[in-house]
């Protein structure tokens, strides 16, 4: 129970703070409002805790044996990070809203979770602090899966209903490029850190 309990606070401190999901579930709030952007944030709150599931059930072992395909997953990481970062700078506001503008898909943002490296990180952190040896590791990473399956969508709905307010007092459309810019900026700079650790930069 203790661990339980540890897992969900850790679980809640990486679901809650600043990181490419959030910066992007916030951009879409604002932009599309909070029905549209709830197949987003539903991807989000399923897709993290099965990615979980998939490493324990294996998938770090495989990273381990190949490291060069880790590498890989994280060009393209960092590659469709940049890409989403210009989308959302680019992004027409207001009455400009392009017809095919919208927001992120249910199945994008599950499938978004494999390279997103924030997502990485507290997958790795919480199978090294939360799983024993002497236990059975895929039952722990279970249990793990479902403190983030728990903390998830409320964690995450706190910056979608954020940029949905935020839509109430930035009207013109400039305020909105504005923001956009800034979230855009926020995003591509969740990759330093991947850079820096990945490639020496």
């Amino acid at each position: 129970m203790e661990i339980m309990l540890s897992a969900l606070l850790f679980a809640l401190v990486a679901c809650i703070t600043p990181g490419p999901n959030n910066i992007m579930i916030m951009a879409s709030g604002l932009n599309y409002g909070v029905r549209r952007t709830m197949p987003h944030l539903l991807g989000i709150s399923i897709g993290f805790p099965a990615m979980f599931i998939g490493v324990g059930v294996g998938l770090g072992t495989l990273f381990e044996s190949f490291p060069a395909l880790h590498g890989v997953v994280k060009v393209l990481g960092i590659s469709f990070l940049l890409y989403l970062a210009y989308r959302i700078a680019t992004t027409t506001t207001g009455p400009e809203l392009q017809a095919d503008s919208r927001p992120m898909r249910f199945m994008e943002a599950v499938l978004f979770q494999w390279v997103n490296p924030k997502a990485w990180v507290n997958c790795i952190g919480a199978i090294a602090a939360f799983t024993t040896v002497s236990g059975d590791v895929l039952i722990q990473a279970l249990w793990i899966a479902l403190a983030f399956f728990v903390v998830c969508f409320p964690s995450v709905s706190v910056w979608l209903i954020s940029g949905a307010a935020l839509s109430q007092w930035l009207h013109r459309p400039q305020q909105r490029r504005a923001f956009n810019l800034v979230m855009a900026f926020l995003l591509a700079l969740s990759v330093l850190p991947m850079l820096t650790t990945e490639f020496g930069v």
